[in-house]
């Protein structure tokens, strides 16, 4: 069976957090899925999803059969032009849980930093919503160009027949917004992304400029489109906020190559880069349910 983790594809849950823990051990990662497997949130009490991730060398060292191939730590920043660099943040774990309301995701993500104690460190922890439906907090619809539900799976997917079958790669960035962004026009707004606000049509190639958003982030191989599934969310308050960038692929490279091409490594940055700062970013295997079956808890009898 290579079944991907299912909450890698839900929808409709407002409500979303996302952990990044270190192990308190070097060996301890059998004990942590172990004890993420028997928390509440792994049965989807209450409506709630999980969906577990492992830093790449520690899932291949533990797994390397079910390792996608290219799977690779994100161990060093990725530098572009002007000086601008993606930083990286590497974790052990990620964990992102999803629920209809807020005080039940609380309540779960209460539970796994009390499943955990003693054998991973929780590291980071954000929340994430949902800003009018499907617009960033730019204003502009994220996520025009995601497969649907259908395709997403051959999408974000490693294909069965192939190592890692059914597990999928995973990037994880924080982006805050700077308020300059707000001093632009709609018009600006509009060259800097590549898309109309209201609508969010892509602007023709005679008008849309080459360092739009729309641009540097096509990663084109023998005239098709690599496609990644995003699932970003909205994070912050109105002091300071931002978008959570949460890509899956069935490989590592279309998503690094999108990175380099929006930090500038050809001579052309993104524009969009100017308005936003990246503050970390790291990559996970997300294993499939076959590999993550191995360590549910045993019937006592």
């Amino acid at each position: 069976m290579t079944m991907p983790q299912p909450g890698i594809f839900a929808q409709g849950n407002p409500e979303n957090t996302y952990l990044e823990l270190d192990l308190d051990r070097p060996e301890a990662l059998e004990e942590a899925l172990r004890a993420l497997l028997r928390i509440p949130a792994a049965y989807t009490e209450g409506g709630t999803n999980m969906v577990v991730g492992v830093r790449p060398g520690l899932w291949r060292a533990t797994r390397p059969a079910d390792t996608p191939e290219d799977a690779a730590d994100w161990d060093d920043p990725i530098r572009g032009t002007d000086g601008f660099a993606m930083p990286a943040t590497p974790h052990d774990l990620w964990v992102w849980l999803s629920a209809g309301e807020r005080s039940i995701l609380f309540d779960r993500a209460t539970e796994l930093r009390d499943a955990l104690a003693g054998i991973a460190t929780v590291a980071t922890e954000l929340d994430g919503w949902h800003y009018k439906q499907s617009r960033d907090l730019t204003g502009f619809i994220d996520g025009s160009e995601n497969p649907s539900l259908i395709e997403a799976p051959a999408v974000a997917c490693v294909a069965p027949g192939r190592p890692g079958a059914g597990a999928s790669i995973l990037v994880f960035q924080q982006w805050r917004h700077e308020k300059s962004w707000l001093s632009l026009s709609e018009h600006d707004q509009e060259l800097v992304i590549g898309r109309t606000k209201p609508d969010s049509v892509e602007l023709p190639d005679d008008i849309k400029p080459v360092s739009s958003h729309v641009a540097r982030t096509v990663v084109d191989v023998d005239g098709n489109e690599l496609d990644i599934f995003r699932h970003n969310v909205s994070y912050g308050c109105t002091g300071e906020h931002g978008t959570l960038f949460v890509g899956f692929s069935q490989d590592q490279w279309r998503q690094f190559e999108m990175l380099r091409r929006m930090t500038g490594v050809d001579g052309t940055r993104d524009a969009l880069t100017r308005f936003t700062t990246p503050l970390s970013g790291a990559t996970y295997v997300i294993p499939s349910v076959h590999a993550l079956a191995d360590y549910l808890p045993q019937d006592d009898d």
